[in-house]
């Protein structure tokens, strides 16, 4: 891994100049012509300074022996994790390893007007709005776990959750509001009132060939002028085949059906209110709850009773380590998902803003120190970013720089790193992955393919780490 990194530095040294300015990579570019031909050799799939998350190996080797425990996995990250599918991958691996303790946190991306995982829905009978972390910060917008602001002025609302799939059934939900506000009641289902009213009688006439505005007047018995001013006509011109409301004084009795929640006796604890249920359940309502006002949500969590992983999976599309630490609650709302191992997943975003590697590893170093104060005891593992180009072209040294100081990094600082940016080809893999169809066209986003073997390649780094960990009889 270090030689592999020698090697990339090796060419960085030419690279200082392109690293602050595109307009002086053209110069350099013809060096990287054929690099995408060189067969680059791809270090061992292994962490960096596995000590550091023991304590997480050692929950590992007890739910595997006994099943009688819950792990919780907290990924965290930009665009790749909130749509879920870097982390989706490797949740089904840990899971299909472990035991599927849950689904973890969830989040109505869609109500906030963005993107989100495919693997449950929410729905709503109301507008809510959204503001994401990497805005300036807003009052009006209390954002805090789940990266983005849900909030909405409507009293009577209904979210409606629906599991989608059986994996993602639940006996544990829990609800994250802003200060542990008790916002929200759930319900299982909903009954129908009906009531009867009297309303207006409705008769509506269509007229027929020869017929005048007179004629039907008089056949009703009424005035022409209130004829007309039912139907909002100017004139005594009528044309056959339309139809006229016909004023009348008559009522009729109508049903009215009306839908009501049936709320749930929920429980509260220092983090969330939550509701627990003996058979598992695939779909839910969140409702108001009796006097709720500046209704805000932070997110979700499902749980069911079966021991193994939980993995969480908490993203903003275009967020930064800097976007994180604008927001207190987010670290002290992170408590709720009781972390085992937290995993970072950020930095090509501030690659693209041409941070310096100084100013991102001293934001990375924040974020730390935030999760560290409010969770003593959690494991951080930190992903490098991966490979990427600037105007599909030239290559991210600035992407190079922050992995190997977060390599660098992880025995003083007691992180546990993984070298990403190596085992997707280094600073001359974009244009090989490009040719695998596992990166897109703008040479920054991944695809679909791209994404599943970072979460492959992670949860493979994860169980040879645990493998390691066990031969050693640690």
């Amino acid at each position: 891994m270090r030689i592999r990194f020698l090697l990339i530095l090796l060419f960085m040294g030419s690279f200082e100049l392109f690293a602050q300015d595109d307009s002086t990579a053209v110069a350099v570019d013809s060096a990287f012509v054929d690099a995408d031909t060189l067969e680059v050799p791809i270090p061992d799939n292994r962490f960096q300074n596995t000590n550091s998350i023991a304590s997480f190996y050692k929950k590992l080797a007890d739910l595997e022996s006994k099943r009688n425990r819950k792990i919780n996995i907290v990924h965290i990250g930009d665009s790749h994790i909130q749509a879920d599918l870097f982390s989706h991958r490797t949740r089904q691996d840990l899971q299909a390893a472990f035991g599927n303790g849950g689904r973890g946190f969830v989040f109505p991306h869609r109500l906030a007007g963005t993107n989100g995982s495919s693997d449950y829905k929410f729905t709503s009978n109301v507008k809510w709005s959204g503001w994401r972390n990497i805005n300036s910060v807003n009052p009006d917008f209390p954002v805090g776990l789940s990266g983005i602001g849900l909030t909405t002025n409507a009293r009577e609302f209904a979210i409606e959750f629906d599991a989608k799939v059986a994996d993602n059934a639940f006996n544990l939900i829990r609800v994250i509001t802003p200060q542990n506000r008790p916002l929200f009641d759930v319900a299982t289902a909903k009954k129908t009132i009906v009531m009867e009213s009297n309303v207006p009688k409705k008769i509506t006439h269509r007229i027929k060939n020869g017929e005048v505005l007179g004629s039907i007047a008089n056949k009703y018995d009424i005035s022409i002028s209130a004829l007309k001013k039912e139907n909002g006509l100017k004139s005594d011109r009528i044309r056959a085949g339309k139809t006229l409301k016909i004023p009348t004084n008559e009522r009729e009795p109508k049903k009215i059906y009306r839908s009501e929640f049936l709320p749930l006796p929920m429980q509260e604890d220092e983090l969330s209110h939550y509701y627990r249920s003996e058979k598992p359940l695939e779909q839910i309502y969140l409702i108001p709850s009796e006097g709720a006002f500046d209704v805000a949500l932070n997110g979700v969590v499902l749980e069911n009773n079966l021991p193994g992983i939980i993995y969480h999976s908490i993203g903003v599309n275009g967020s930064k380590f800097s976007d994180y630490n604008k927001y207190p609650s987010f670290f002290s709302e992170l408590k709720a998902l009781n972390p085992d191992l937290i995993i970072l997943s950020l930095g090509t975003n501030e690659s693209f803003d041409k941070m310096s590697g100084e100013a991102y590893i001293a934001q990375m170093d924040q974020f730390i120190a935030s999760l560290k104060k409010e969770n003593p005891n959690v494991d951080i593992l930190v992903l490098t970013p991966p490979p990427s180009l600037f105007r599909r072209r030239y290559p991210n040294t600035f992407a190079a720089d922050y992995a190997q100081k977060i390599i660098n990094g992880a025995d003083s600082k007691n992180y546990t790193a993984w070298d990403l940016y190596s085992q997707l080809g280094g600073l001359y893999g974009v244009g090989r992955n490009a040719k695998k169809g596992i990166i897109g066209g703008d040479r920054v986003h991944y695809t679909h393919e791209g994404y599943y073997k970072m979460g492959k390649l992670l949860s493979e780094a994860i169980l040879k780490g645990y493998q390691d960990f066990k031969a050693a009889g640690k």
